[in-house]
């Protein structure tokens, strides 16, 4: 099959790039020219032309306006990001019997709930981040095309910019750092995104009626669960720093955007339907800290 990646360079779309280039024809893009086809899907016109011109079987976006707080301030570009290159990835995929696999966010919900998310909750955003890829998913889904939706938590990976690499940094200049103590979650090595994306790849039926069948949201999160702080003191002593890390809590650091004080995801409907257990978080950062060493 001729894959499509949209966004190759970035933390999750560069491990994508090795893990689907075994299923078929990987034609990649982004917007520096270093990688593959140079493409600013922000143009909504430019990539409604290369998906004509490369008329792909599968399209997997890994684009998207990560920076959470900025996106409180530039509420337009993240909603063209986020909500409206996913519409019109939609619309084409529905026009042309294409598969259209996405990532979506725990940030679509808001935290109220005492145990992990699954994918019957009620999502209820409480950030522009968290709305406007919501509307993405909603905008996937409306559009009538196949689509596998994987919703992620606190993504981090040796590239980019992301909280693994950002601790590591700040813990060799500071003696001390103060780490929020009451937001849960699960953090997820970018590796086992692109590990699962390419095994749900490779299990999806060739016949359109199946992959609709197979269509909807997936949540691919790791087993367990830490707040950021143990998130933090799980890096330091993996990389056995000399920092003294300070639990506080979400009052104590206020930022632009909210955050769900739990976002952690119950993966079950993944491991049912496609036989995916996602290894443990602390396990996967173990991994990925030797990468670092």
């Amino acid at each position: 099959m001729r894959i499509l990646l949209l966004g190759a360079t970035g933390q999750v779309g560069w491990e994508l790039e090795r893990t689907l280039s075994v299923l078929g024809e990987l034609i990649t893009s982004s917007r520096s020219a270093n990688s593959g086809l140079q493409l600013d899907i922000s143009d909504l016109q430019q990539l409604r032309a290369a998906l004509d011109s490369i008329a792909p079987d599968v399209i997997v976006n890994a684009t998207a306006y990560t920076a959470v707080d900025k996106a409180e301030s530039e509420p337009e570009r993240a909603m063209r990001l986020n909500g409206e290159v996913p519409a019109e990835i939609g619309a084409w995929a529905a026009a042309h019997d294409a598969l259209a696999v996405h990532y979506s966010t725990d940030y679509v919900f808001d935290g109220g709930k005492d145990g992990p998310y699954d994918e019957t909750d009620a999502t209820n955003p409480v950030s522009v981040y968290g709305r406007t890829k919501l509307a993405g998913d909603q905008a996937l889904l409306a559009s009538g095309c196949a689509t596998i939706i994987l919703r992620v938590s606190w993504v981090y990976g040796l590239r980019g910019q992301n909280f693994l690499l950002t601790m590591r940094r700040l813990m060799t200049q500071r003696g001390a750092l103060r780490i929020v103590n009451d937001q849960f979650g699960a953090p997820t090595w970018c590796r086992s995104i692109s590990q699962a994306t390419a095994s749900v790849l490779a299990k999806v039926p060739d016949d359109l009626a199946s992959r609709r069948d197979l269509s909807g949201v997936y949540h691919l999160s790791p087993g367990g669960g830490t707040s950021w702080f143990g998130f933090a003191t799980a890096v330091r002593d993996l990389l056995n720093l000399q920092c003294d890390l300070q639990p506080i809590s979400t009052s104590e650091y206020p930022t632009p955007a909210k955050r769900p004080k739990n976002s952690r995801l119950d993966s079950t409907k993944l491991l049912e339907t496609f036989g995916l257990a996602i290894p443990a978080w602390d396990r996967d950062l173990q991994l990925c800290v030797d990468g670092l060493r």
